[in-house]
């Protein structure tokens, strides 16, 4: 299973807003494209989406930007996922809402394996928050020099 750059470039956006959080001012879109080393227009999309979805919320004029709209603790992995791919499911007859009806599912033995697949990939999204993600960049940061930035 593969994320796309959409859910990689959106976690890494959302963790610049969180390490940012107890500042209580927005951060700059072009600071965060900056640092995250992702394209204005792309990031701009995805900061709308999330924005929509209710995990950040926009400040206008010269001192704009943006804010998570809860604390790192209480904004996990998973949800910045499905906000930016929708629901997770690595096929479409497992997916976590509205699963593709199939002919072969009552005798599909690997619907099953699709299954643990996809609980799997939720429990571990649903287990991390942006404030876990903070502390293993800080550790990983201190512990062996590198930027805080290489996510």
């Amino acid at each position: 299973m593969r994320f796309s750059t959409r859910s990689r470039y959106g976690l890494r956006a959302m963790l610049e807003l969180a390490f940012n959080y107890d500042k209580k001012e927005p951060t700059p879109l072009f600071q965060i494209a900056e640092k995250q080393l992702i394209s204005d227009g792309y990031l701009e999309h995805m900061m709308t989406v999330l924005r929509k979805g209710g995990l950040v919320r926009s400040v206008r004029g010269a001192q704009g930007g943006y804010l998570l709209m809860r604390e790192p603790d209480k904004i996990t992995a998973g949800e910045i996922v499905r906000c930016l791919e929708g629901p997770l499911g690595p096929t479409g007859c497992v997916s976590e809402e509205d699963p593709e009806k199939c002919i072969r599912a009552e005798f599909c033995v690997t619907k099953h394996l699709w299954e643990k697949v996809r609980e799997a990939t939720a429990s571990v999204l649903d287990g991390v928050t942006l404030a876990d993600l903070c502390r293993q960049a800080e550790d990983l940061r201190s512990s062996k020099g590198k930027n805080r930035h290489c996510l």
